[in-house]
């Protein structure tokens, strides 16, 4: 039997989010859709992980989070 592995998810406030674009220019993990809004893959690789908390930490309207998801 696997362990399931926590993996996280960067997840986007669209409410909160002002389209400034400091997310994807601090990270990779985070490209902008045609208005400068976040798009976000669905599960990040361990090396996307850091780029996400950097993201997600220079976001001036806190609108990112990490979300852990459980795989199998």
């Amino acid at each position: 039997m696997r362990q399931s592995r926590r993996q996280p998810r960067l997840r986007v406030d669209p409410v909160a989010c002002e389209a400034i674009g400091v997310c994807a220019q601090i990270s990779g993990a985070v490209t902008l859709d045609r208005w400068g809004y976040p798009v976000i893959g669905p599960l990040l690789s361990d090396v996307d992980v850091r780029a996400a908390r950097r993201a997600q930490r220079a976001c001036p309207r806190r609108a990112l989070w990490l979300e852990p998801v459980t795989r199998s």
